[in-house]
């Protein structure tokens, strides 16, 4: 994508079903004298996930644990750990809706840059380009994977794709360690050339600085700090890092995924720059919920199982997504419009094994 051509969205038709919708979330945090922030809840949880993706960090660089085998179940509580600061706190945070103070929400989205990626960068992916152009292809990023994967129907197809559903799962685990080896790199080109850097009032020479220096922080205490303190070989300390890693990013890319690629969603293609639906009922054509009910994965994944919800409200923090659920859905019904969703997570992810089997095909 050398440009970034904006899209219209517009339905005359629909401009009832957003004004309604809008209105009717307004007056519930009305009625209940509530913020839309996270309020303590959210950072009783940052320090929560915060502390899992620390706490086995310092007990292996402090030689506490001896075990080979428990010091990689403490890589793997490393991985959880990342991908929960990335679910709850850093999302939320460069949503700006962790916090009410500015300066909060900043420092909290600043921590993908403790683990190992770039908040600009990845401000322009998702909030820009995932969140303004759900699911079209040539714009949302997040449907435009290496070239090994196929996640819409409109990208080119290989031979290759045929395997996808077999392979893709493994390609997920590496979504984090390629951000923090080379994707943050190859993004700050392609962003700078197409005007997005200078839309996110900043600058080429700006972001560069920030990744390298970030970056070297954090290789310097991911991998020198241990090899120097810890009596383990290179290989361990490799299996380690990469588990922390592969845990991550499996864990973040299924999730995703998930509310996405699936076989009931939509994948628009402009005609002319336009889109005949209202950016509202675009998101609910594009967007899909699984495992509501789940309260346990719901705390965890920071309520990005409410997908439909955050796509709509991303203002919002996720706190609240499962309360203003049911008049998203009852609005929609209203309106005869879809709300997707899937009733648990395991059909959820069989639902997306299927799509990526039909998009191989």
């Amino acid at each position: 994508m050398s440009t970034i051509t904006p899209i219209r969205f517009t339905n005359p038709n629909q401009t009832e079903f957003v004004k309604t919708l809008r209105k009717r979330v307004d007056n519930y945090f009305k009625e209940n004298n509530l913020k839309k922030t996270g309020g303590l809840a959210i950072k009783i949880k940052a320090i929560f996930m915060l502390c899992l993706y620390t706490v086995p960090y310092f007990l292996l660089l402090f030689g506490i644990i001896e075990s080979t085998f428990v010091q990689w179940i403490m890589c793997v509580l490393m991985g959880l750990g990342m991908a929960g600061v990335g679910f709850s706190v850093m999302h939320d945070a460069n949503h700006g809706s962790f916090s009410g103070k500015k300066w909060l929400n900043k420092f909290a989205g600043f921590s993908i840059n403790f683990l190992g990626g770039n908040v600009n960068n990845w401000k322009i992916q998702h909030n820009v380009l995932h969140h303004s152009y759900t699911n079209i292809e040539g714009y949302d990023e997040d449907i435009a994977p290496a070239g090994i994967l196929r996640f819409s129907p409109h990208s080119k197809k290989m031979k290759v794709h045929k395997f996808q559903f077999l392979y893709a799962w493994f390609f997920y685990c590496l979504m984090t360690l390629s951000w923090t080896v080379n994707k943050d790199f190859e993004d700050i080109f392609r962003f700078n050339k197409n005007g997005l850097l200078k839309q996110m009032k900043t600058s080429f020479k700006k972001e560069m600085w920030l990744i390298v220096i970030t970056r070297l922080f954090y290789y310097f205490y991911m991998l020198v700090v241990p090899y120097l303190l810890m009596d383990i070989t290179i290989l361990q300390l490799l299996v380690g890092f990469l588990t922390v890693h592969f845990v991550a990013g499996f864990v973040l890319a299924s999730i995703f995924q998930l509310a996405h690629v699936m076989e009931e969603t939509e994948f628009p293609t402009p005609e002319e720059g336009k889109v005949e639906n209202q950016w509202a009922v675009h998101q609910l054509k594009t967007t899909l919920n699984f495992a509501n009910r789940n309260r346990v994965l719901t705390w965890f994944v920071g309520g990005l199982n409410f997908q439909v919800e955050h796509h709509l409200f991303p203002n919002i923090s996720h706190v609240h997504y499962r309360n203003i659920a049911p008049i998203v859905k009852k609005t929609a019904k209203e309106f005869n419009l879809p709300y997707l969703s899937e009733e648990s997570f395991f059909r959820a992810l069989g639902s997306h094994a299927k799509m990526l089997y039909q998009l191989g095909r």
